[in-house]
């Protein structure tokens, strides 16, 4: 895949849309943490992630914000689809268990592997600084099972990962996590899951319709921050992601909305 320029990528997309990309080993509480994201809630019984593709729409101060999650664990075997779901995403959560220190291993070498893409995607002649957050999860268990110690993991990542222990089980530090996604994301703190109020689709959908036929107002702008799940959120097809990296050239015949992320 060739590179574009970082300004060439930012202008396609809209500045209040993000792609969080999620990566790690299976069984280290992906899942689990992006439902207390998502839905703040937590399921003890560990089923393979069979929905890889989740957004969250919020209103936020008069503003219209959008966030996919894309899990892209299911592609550690497809080289070419994981390096295609790094080089389209804004911030990257990684995740490995502290109990498990292959799973640590594995996180090393995929923040070497995303550094390398948005490196090779910028033209950077430096390292690239990458919107990362580190989740070292299951903290809840016995220290005596721990094989991955907080110190190590700072000299194997470096000071540019947030690094937080957390667990998805007991809800340790996850708020701090969201936080720091947002922060990374330039986007609002009250994305986070307990900074808004939550409402179906249909409601937030009449919300921005009455927001849209006020805008400018000051009402609009100070009514409290909400946030709903879109129920049909398709992850991009991959010719559509990898247009969105090659720029328009790459399909002069397509229409000019593939190339760009619509909130919607």
């Amino acid at each position: 895949i060739r590179a574009i320029s970082h300004r060439s990528a930012c202008l396609r997309c809209p500045q209040n849309c993000r792609r969080i990309v999620v990566l790690g080993a299976p069984r280290v509480g992906k899942t689990s943490i992006l439902r207390r994201f998502l839905r703040d809630g937590f399921e003890e019984r560990y089923e393979p992630t069979s929905e890889d593709f989740h957004r969250k729409l919020y209103q936020i101060r008069g503003e219209t914000y959008q966030i996919d999650i894309l899990d892209a664990s299911g592609e550690r075997s497809f080289p070419a689809k994981r390096r295609l779901s790094i080089l389209t995403g804004d911030i990257f959560l990684l995740v490995f268990s502290l109990d498990d220190r292959s799973s640590f291993e594995e996180v090393r070498a995929l923040h070497a592997e995303i550094v390398a893409a948005k490196t090779a995607l910028h033209r950077f002649k430096q390292k690239a600084c990458v919107p990362t957050v580190v989740c070292a999860n299951k903290v809840d268990l016995p220290s005596e099972q721990r094989a991955v110690s907080r110190t190590e993991v700072h000299r194997a990542l470096g000071n540019g990962c947030a690094l937080f222990e957390t667990s998805a089980k007991d809800s340790v530090n996850l708020e701090q996590v969201f936080e720091a996604l947002a922060r990374r994301g330039g986007l609002p703190l009250e994305t986070g899951p307990s900074q808004h109020r939550k409402v179906s689709i249909r409601s937030y959908q009449a919300l921005r319709a009455a927001r849209q036929a006020e805008r400018g107002s000051t009402a609009a702008a100070c009514d409290a921050p909400c946030g709903a799940l879109f129920p049909l959120a398709r992850r991009p097809s991959f010719g559509t992601d990898l247009r969105l990296v090659l720029g328009p050239k790459a399909g002069r015949k397509q229409s000019k909305a593939l190339d760009k992320c619509q909130i919607q």
